[in-house]
């Protein structure tokens, strides 16, 4: 497995290419993506578990279950959600309209959808933008990964990007979402592309095998959005490469998105990654680290430099279910300097204070129970989130 990385961006694997445009989503800028394979391929995905997830989830659940999957849409700064029957149609007929473009039956189209909910998508920009679209042809479509990432953008800094190759296959990865951010199935948008050929069910337990330990294990301010889907297309272009490494490979790749997203959090302006060790099992060891990565008392510490351990401790207290966690058994550390139940000098404390400072900060938890571990991905709490959010659609 290598990883390749460029100025410009990672490029598509064998047999992919992309379209960007504006749709009248946004001001301006582009806000429509549509990538696909220029031949048959099989697919895999995961969405949100939200009870209001949008209808480009319902309706791409039910085109992911077929597992030939072939193109995406991405629509920008609308998440058609909480939109009534009309969301629907729209979402059908953007379906419609890219399979139309493409050739390609309607099932193989997955779409996403994301921003602000409760209003109806603007139809008519959207329509005339695949007019122009249709009357220039698919030989137009020549939008790099890094266009694309940028494309699907809303309150994102910055655009998230990552490849990594194995065998003679190549495997791209893009993504958007800091905020509403608290997966319960994978997070946000991620697409995954891949010229390797692999079969559609190990495809399927590699990408269910790599959220686990990436997306799922992100969180940005606990709040799941109705729009979250993650997906991977195969097109086989490059021939077979050996399973293991494919899945490894493709773990290693949802791990560089998930810290990237973590670090571009809503007002972020540091990567918080909170590991436990010594839990019961893995599952223990991530409710408390995501305990603790969610704490607004911890998250405003660490904007602060703070190393103030009282407020992990209250983080891991609240946990009341977990009768067996005993206090004179657990352990904190900021980076590498234990400070509980350690009784820290001053002068640590202002050592630990200047290493705080630094863009990413790990706090260490040991729970002297068994053998579990888990790391999670967060990031520090601003006044930024907050105006973010507070003018968020004004």
């Amino acid at each position: 497995m290598t990883h390749n990385h460029s100025p410009e961006g990672p490029e598509w694997p064998v047999g992919f290419r992309a379209h960007t445009g504006h749709g009248g989503l946004r001001p301006d800028g582009d806000d429509i993506s549509v990538v696909v394979s220029d031949r048959p391929a099989v697919s895999a995905a995961m969405f949100t578990t939200s009870l209001f997830a949008g209808p480009a989830v319902v309706l791409s659940r039910a085109h992911a279950a077929g597992r030939k999957l072939r193109a995406v849409v991405t629509l920008a700064q609308n998440a058609n959600v909480a939109t009534g029957r009309q969301g629907a149609e729209h979402a059908a007929e953007v379906v419609g309209r890219v399979a139309g473009l493409l050739g390609i039956p309607a099932e193989e189209v997955l779409i996403g959808s994301t921003g602000v909910i409760g209003r109806p998508l603007p139809m008519d920009a959207i329509r005339a933008h695949f007019d122009a679209a249709e009357a220039r042809g698919t030989g137009a479509f020549t939008a790099a990964p890094l266009a694309v990432a940028r494309a699907m953008m809303t309150t994102d800094t910055r655009p998230k990007t990552a490849v990594r190759t194995v065998g003679g296959a190549r495997i791209t990865g893009i993504a958007k979402g800091v905020g509403m951010l608290e997966p319960n199935m994978a997070t946000m948008l991620a697409y995954v592309v891949t010229d390797a050929a692999v079969a559609a069910d190990a495809l399927d337990e590699a990408l269910r095998a790599a959220v686990e330990g990436s997306f799922h294990c992100l969180s940005v301010d606990t709040d799941t959005s109705t729009s979250d889907t993650v997906a991977v297309l195969a097109n086989g272009a490059a021939g077979p490469v050996d399973p293991g490494e494919f899945a490894a490979a493709l773990a290693d790749l949802c791990l560089d998105l998930t810290r990237q997203l973590a670090g571009d959090g809503e007002g972020a302006t540091k990567l918080l990654r909170v590991t436990v060790g010594g839990a019961r099992d893995a599952a223990q060891a991530r409710r408390i680290a995501k305990s603790v990565v969610n704490s607004p008392l911890v998250k405003t510490a660490v904007h602060g430099a703070d190393p103030n351990w009282g407020r992990v401790l209250i983080a891991i207290g609240k946990n009341t279910g977990e009768r067996d966690i005993v206090p004179e058994r657990v352990t904190v550390a900021f980076g590498a300097t234990e400070v509980y139940p350690a009784e820290p000098t001053g002068e640590t404390l202002a050592k630990l204070t200047e290493e705080m400072r630094a863009s990413e900060v790990d706090l260490a938890i040991g729970l002297g129970i068994g053998g579990g571990t888990a790391t999670v991905y967060g990031c520090d709490l601003s006044a930024g989130y907050v105006r973010v959010n507070a003018d968020y659609t004004t």
